[in-house]
């Protein structure tokens, strides 16, 4: 379907719901920082997204503090 078929003008902006919250502070920033995307030009987006992607990489690499302890049954 075409922008026009939609009733959507050329290069208007349809509203974008928010994001829901992962529940992972340093994801959630990351999807937030992305909310400006569309007053940026086009040509600027994929360093935007790589950023992004690097800041997710290292969220999600990072450890997450410790574990709980396991229960160690009898073994064998």
């Amino acid at each position: 379907m075409s922008e026009e078929q939609a009733g959507i003008e050329p290069g208007s902006a349809e509203p974008v719901a928010p994001a829901p919250e992962t529940g992972h502070g340093a994801v959630d920033g990351v999807i937030a920082s992305l909310a400006g995307l569309a007053e940026l030009p086009v040509d600027e987006h994929v360093a935007v997204f790589e950023h992004a992607h690097a800041q997710l990489r290292g969220a999600l690499d990072a450890p997450s503090g410790p574990r709980p302890p396991t229960s160690a049954g009898p073994v064998g």
